[in-house]
């Protein structure tokens, strides 16, 4: 329902919502494509001319392609396939299945590309048993596809979740009808539910590949000479030979492009292929026995547990004994302390900052959802569109644009000057996490009809006390929601903060990236351990607030 634009609270609170992405997403995007086509005071696109002409740069657009459509491709295939399973079928062990899944999604990709290093790597356990016990002939995991797998096995389960969310809205007639007519087993997965499914999948593809296409950490432990776009972008920026800040960001201006085309070619499908479906009788998940039931525990937890061998493994190795890079025989706490010891402030940083950041999430998401939903004018249609934008921009090119904005301050005045401060990872946390927040409770509030709020109206009660005593507690679920999803992905942020960070301002997934890259793997293992407890305690906390056994997205 529109309204006519008035000047009361929520008009100020627009304006401020506006105001702020205006300084920190719109003005430091806009100071990046002024780096790139200004070039001495003079307008330029010599460097985008000088990346499209030599294929050294080039390439490396054409891999980040190929390893992020690959790795979607594999994370569609292994997502659905397990969801259906999960959906479908009834078997033991669901719960913790689901939080394993999870925490395979929620840890940093790059963490897993450390564990994969460590079982599959030249000298790698998995590795030295194949080549060294089996006579299997020599093999390493770097490279293109390194990178497929680690990108395959950490983001399957972000489809699976939105999947799995997406079956309990189809209704269970539908099969019965489909089966009536004959249309039973693999015909019916392809010719009735996938597409049901299609536009959930393609958001969840979205998803993926974006999270793919704008990792840092993976190609750069992993990759060994199979350059990608992010790593390019960051290698450009910050250079041992110094940096070349106005190519850096014509190639960030590349990648928002890129971003953006993906992101309107899937919402034109999605909504080509959208429609609204009543789920009076929810999919029921059927009995198995015998084969069919074997079957389907192999493929449930051979997935799951290949999936989280990497993580179960790096536990085990922070309580090795180390000696730089070499794991040597016997077990202790020696990597713990030393990791509290010389990152006691880092793990401090790790909680503190995102947690911060996180309120101001939570506070904006609710006051960007109301405005989007309850009160659509121009103002808060703008807003709408803006908190969409850190969804799809990589996080390497947010870094970029936050350190050439705010290093002097805004228009060099000396104001906002926050780089190096914690300030500026806070305000891009929140500003690239936000995103998950407001969709979630922009869900909620949609299902909330807006007749209860006007009957409180009617009874005398004010806005204000109706949006903070009525709207906002029936919000809550949807909130919690996204503010877990929020928390969980800033504890994890690496592509940002490698950029933004000093350090009296390292954060936990700082610190195992450049340990790993100095050699330390037992503070490394120990510190992500300590980061897959906080998951962990994140998601179990979040199903006792919410009395929830499953979470979907």
């Amino acid at each position: 329902m529109k309204r006519k634009f008035q000047f009361n609270l929520w008009t100020i609170s627009s304006l401020v919502i506006l105001l702020t992405y205006l300084l920190f997403l719109v003005y430091p995007i806009v100071n990046i494509l002024k780096n790139a086509i200004f070039v001495k005071g003079q307008l330029s696109f010599s460097n985008f001319s000088t990346f499209f002409s030599k294929s050294y740069y080039s390439q490396t657009l054409v891999n980040s392609f190929k390893v992020s459509i690959t790795a979607t491709f594999f994370a569609l295939v292994i997502g659905i396939t397990l969801s259906y399973l999960f959906s479908m079928y009834a078997f033991k062990g669901k719960k913790l299945l689901q939080i394993l899944i999870i925490i395979a999604s929620m840890s940093a990709p790059f963490i897993g590309a450390y564990s994969w290093i460590l079982l599959l790597g030249r000298s790698g356990v998995i590795t030295k048993f194949l080549t060294q016990t089996l006579g299997f002939p020599k093999f390493d995991i770097y490279g293109f596809s390194g990178i497929v797998l680690v990108f395959s096995l950490q983001l399957f389960p972000l489809i699976f979740l939105y999947v799995t969310g997406a079956f309990s809205s189809i209704d269970n007639s539908i099969l019965e009808a489909a089966e009536s007519m004959g249309c039973t087993g693999i015909k019916r997965f392809f010719k009735v539910l996938i597409p049901l499914l299609v536009p959930t999948i393609l958001a969840g593809a979205l998803l993926v590949f974006m999270r793919a296409f704008s990792d840092f950490g993976t190609p750069m432990l992993i990759g060994e000479g199979y350059r990608t776009f992010p790593v390019l972008i960051y290698q450009q920026f910050i250079s041992e030979v110094g940096g070349n800040s106005a190519f850096a960001s014509s190639l960030a201006i590349i990648a928002i492009i890129i971003a953006l085309i993906i992101f309107l070619a899937q919402k034109y499908a999605s909504n080509k292929n959208s429609f609204s479906m009543s789920s009076l009788h929810p999919v029921e998940a059927k009995e198995i026995h015998g084969i069919k039931k074997v079957l389907v525990y192999l493929v449930m937890y051979g997935v799951v547990l290949v999936a989280m061998m990497p993580q179960f493994y790096l536990i085990y190795t922070s309580f090795m004994n180390t000696k730089g890079m070499v794991f040597v025989k016997g077990f202790s706490l020696n990597s713990y302390k030393e990791a509290f010891n010389r990152m006691g402030p880092a793990i401090l940083n790790s909680i503190y900052i995102p947690a911060i950041a996180l309120v101001v999430v939570i506070v904006f998401a609710i006051f960007i959802s109301y405005l989007a939903v309850r009160q659509k004018n121009l103002v808060t249609s703008t807003i709408d569109i803006l908190s969409m934008i850190p969804y799809i921009v990589p996080g390497t090119v947010m870094g970029i644009a936050f350190l050439i904005s705010f290093n002097k301050g805004i228009f060099g005045s000396g104001l906002v000057a926050i780089a190096g401060t914690a300030m500026i990872i806070i305000v891009s946390l929140s500003v690239r996490r936000l995103p998950y927040t407001i969709r979630s409770s922009v869900a909620s509030l949609m299902q909330i009809p807006i007749s209860i709020e006007e009957a409180a109206d009617n009874l005398g009660s004010s806005r204000l006390n109706t949006f903070i005593k009525i709207t906002v507690p029936m919000m809550l679920s949807g909130i919690i929601a996204g503010a877990i999803l929020s928390w969980i992905t800033m504890l994890s942020e690496l592509s940002t903060s490698i950029l933004l960070y000093t350090v009296n301002t390292k954060t936990m997934p700082v610190a195992v990236y450049t340990e790993v890259i100095r050699g330390n793997y037992g503070i490394a293992a120990a510190l992500s351990t300590i980061l897959t407890a906080l998951t962990v305690g994140s998601l179990l906390l979040f199903m006792k607030v919410t009395k929830s056994d499953t979470i979907t997205m």
